[in-house]
């Protein structure tokens, strides 16, 4: 068991950046079978603020964990004080609905994963950090961050293809439309998969090229044996402190400008356009009903609508919903009242996962799932996995996945423009371009 002292440890003592000590602890968690990092590395302003910075590493590849909602509740009654660190496929939809996906399964994610961490970091104020951990693990950890650090390959630059084609793509966004028109869904996320295979990825360094290309509130890389998160999220699926609850649905993208003059002009484009506007409120609709199915009667609140927040390549439209749960409620009871987040479905919510099912060619997996972590205390956090790059070590296969909201007045092109301007930063990171016909 973990020891319940913390031990002190700073970067500048052991003679280090703190950018370089970060490197390096991660470079020794990745040697556990499996590990999890909550990075925030992008200021965030809004309610909640990112993650709070936390670097776990489980004790042993066969570390038993949950491996269903119904296990995931009592598992988390059994916490020995350490924090858990998991990730919720969106596939898990099929056991908290009468759902199927019978996409190919490339990454073969499992319905949900977590870890009681064996030893951790915890980055507080000031670049202060707290260890906690066996005498072992803490030697093993002052070895690796006093190794230099080994030149930097350069980025693999794969070319990626796209499993729906453009023409397939804005058909499908045409037959959408028609649904919407008959009355099927009123909003629909479709996405799309662009993957590579027999890559060889350094994924530690990928990662932190990924966090200079596309720094982000709520980025995170997890290691599931030989599958690989790198995540670059802007976006919060739910946290609860206390018995608050917070949500915070992304809807509305628009490109940040070359200039200040022009980024303000794009900045009060976005915040003006119609038709972003309603796809933001259709979601923020959906998520007050979800959260207010484990809430205190009367407790749902919007405290802010159409927020607008910059980030490298965008602005993005953010509101913010909270509610105070129910006595007696935990994570499994949230999860299956409000995943996944409608963000990243359309409205309604079980319509338009069938219909995403019916137009998509992958498999999401954990692409708009989601990543966090559960503390002793009951709290959470979790985001919205997207902006992210999927990786398997053993097979080489490679996958980056977009998408946009789909309305009845959305233009093809431009929606397809969004998903390749959504997959800038991933692109970036890699020198990795998409092949075009």
């Amino acid at each position: 068991m973990p020891p319940s002292i913390p031990y002190p440890l700073s970067p500048a003592q052991l003679g280090l950046t703190p950018a370089t000590f970060r490197r390096r602890a991660l470079a020794w968690a990745n040697n556990y079978a499996c590990c999890a990092y909550y990075a925030p590395t992008a200021d965030f302003a809004g309610p909640g603020g990112p993650f709070a910075e936390l670097l776990a590493v489980a004790a042993a590849p066969g570390a038993a964990g949950p491996a269903s909602l119904a296990e995931l509740e009592s598992w988390l009654k059994t916490s020995t004080g350490a924090p858990r660190c998991g990730i919720l496929s969106y596939d898990l939809k099929n056991e908290i609905e009468a759902l199927r996906s019978d996409h190919p399964d490339h990454l073969e994610w499992p319905a949900l994963h977590f870890f009681e961490a064996a030893s951790w970091l915890r980055w507080t104020a000031d670049e202060a950090i707290e260890f906690h951990g066996s005498p072992q693990a803490l030697a093993a950890l002052l070895a690796a961050t006093s190794q230099p650090d080994l030149p930097e390959e350069p980025p693999a630059g794969p070319t990626l293809r796209a499993r729906l084609p453009p023409a397939d793509y804005l058909n499908a966004v045409r037959q959408v439309q028609q649904d919407i028109l008959n009355g099927e869904v009123y909003e629909l996320n479709l996405c799309q998969e662009f993957f590579a295979e027999n890559v060889t990825l350094d994924p530690v360094a990928a990662f932190w090229r990924l966090q200079a290309a596309a720094p982000a509130p709520f980025a995170g890389f997890y290691k599931c044996q030989q599958r690989y998160l790198l995540g670059a999220s802007p976006e919060r699926f739910v946290q609860r402190r206390g018995d608050e609850l917070l949500s915070q649905p992304i809807k509305g993208t628009i490109a940040r400008g070359p200039t200040p003059l022009a980024d303000a002009d794009a900045r009060e484009r976005l915040r003006n356009d119609p038709k972003e506007q309603a796809e933001n409120l259709m979601i923020v609709d959906l998520v007050r009903n979800d959260l207010a199915r484990v809430a205190r009667t009367g407790s749902v609140r919007v405290p802010e609508l159409f927020g607008l927040y910059p980030f490298r390549h965008v602005w993005q439209m953010i509101s913010s919903v909270t509610a105070t749960a129910r006595p007696g409620l935990g994570l499994a009871d949230v999860l299956r009242a409000a995943f996944p987040m409608g963000s990243m479905t359309g409205a309604p919510k079980i319509r338009a996962m069938q219909l995403i099912e019916k137009y998509e060619r992958s498999r999401r997996g954990l692409y708009s799932g989601s990543l966090g972590v559960v503390w002793p205390t009951g709290d959470f956090d979790f985001n919205v996995v997207i902006r992210s790059l999927y990786y398997r070590a053993d097979s080489g296969y490679l996958s980056l996945q977009v998408g946009s909201a789909i309305t009845y007045d959305a233009v093809p092109e431009r929606e397809y423009e969004e998903c390749l301007l959504k997959a800038r930063g991933v692109l970036e990171a890699l020198g990795a371009v998409i092949e075009t016909e």
